[in-house]
């Protein structure tokens, strides 16, 4: 098994021709430092050696295939590569594509309801339908974004997160909102970049939702930060935070929390918050529970998704247990 995991940090799957890149956990150690034109992460501290690297050549052919009925209790999309061998969307799709560039997974299509997701307990994680009390789940009203998640992350649920109220992981991989205009299909895989974090607390858990743009959107040129979107995006931001707040209230629960734009709500200043380690931004983003995304703020974007990379790269090495969820 451990073989295993560590041969998908060089395994080779994609949905588009890719020349090559390579995984995130890089193949040596860096430090990221604050500033307009450097990456930044942990203060300056150089991250740990990593222990593994890849430099994969990308196979354009993964397939999905379908088993049972959608909106059944059987339905299944699996992942297989050209051989006809079945892949987990987890643990073998590559995260990292270089330049600040990430695969996601669309779970989610834009415009529908059901509540789809990768099953982490499962040989294989297929997606299916979530349920509950053993039957299918929906969202009150159809998400208005394509959702899914980013492979090789996890939102470890032993780690509290200091920063965002001491919450621990949910157990997950890490959330992404695509914002691009077309309609995706379940088990896509997109090339997309990050432009913002949105540290949401759902019922006392951490559950990153890292908001992005596809790189083939017609609209991905002009987006690089959280000015740009409320430009070319009008009124996202603020949509996709009162979607995720209050979608739970139709089923008689409570709105979710957005531990960042809390913590720094409450500070007095008129138009810019110091919210060490995070860099100096205007205080309408903390309002909203944003992090803005290029340069140093978009750095907290990236530094959730290594982080999270890290912790993933942890639980397929055993290092962490992994519970019920499978690695397989």
């Amino acid at each position: 098994m451990a073989a295993a995991a560590a041969a998908r940090m060089v395994s080779v799957a994609g949905s588009s021709t890719v020349a090559s890149s390579s995984c995130l956990l890089l193949k040596a150690p860096f430090a990221l430092k604050h500033g307009r034109n450097a990456l930044s992460f942990n203060n300056g501290r150089r991250l740990s050696k990593r222990l593994f690297s890849c430099n994969a050549i990308y196979n354009p052919q993964v397939q999905i295939k379908h088993e049972g009925q959608p909106e059944t209790l059987d339905y299944r999309v699996f992942f297989e590569d050209t051989s006809g061998k079945k892949i987990s969307p987890w643990h073998d799709i590559p995260l990292h594509l270089g330049d600040g560039v990430f695969h996601f997974i669309v779970e989610i299509p834009k415009e529908s309801s059901a509540k789809m997701e990768v099953a982490t307990d499962e040989p294989y994680t297929p997606i299916k339908q979530d349920t509950k009390k053993g039957k299918l789940r929906y969202y009150p009203y159809n998400i208005n974004w394509n959702y899914g998640l980013l492979p090789q992350t996890w939102e470890d649920p032993s780690l509290a997160n200091s920063e965002v109220e001491g919450a621990f992981g949910d157990n997950d991989p890490v959330d992404v909102v695509e914002i691009g205009e077309t309609r995706r299909k379940m088990g896509d895989i997109l090339k997309v970049k990050p432009l913002a974090a949105l540290a949401m607390i759902d019922e006392g858990e951490l559950d990153w939702k890292i908001v992005a743009i596809s790189l083939d959107d017609p609209r991905a040129s002009l987006v690089n930060d959280v000015d740009d979107v409320e430009k070319h995006f009008p009124g996202t931001l603020t949509a996709i935070r009162d979607w995720f707040r209050d979608y739970k209230i139709p089923d008689g629960k409570p709105a979710n929390k957005f531990g960042l734009g809390n913590k720094a709500a409450n500070k007095v200043c008129t138009d810019f918050v110091s919210f060490s380690p995070i860099p100096i931004v205007p205080i309408s983003f903390f309002l909203l529970g944003f992090l803005p995304a290029l340069d140093g703020e978009q750095e907290y974007a990236l530094k959730v998704i290594t982080e999270t990379n890290e912790s993933w790269a942890k639980l397929v090495k055993r290092s962490i247990p992994a519970g019920e969820l499978s690695l397989a």
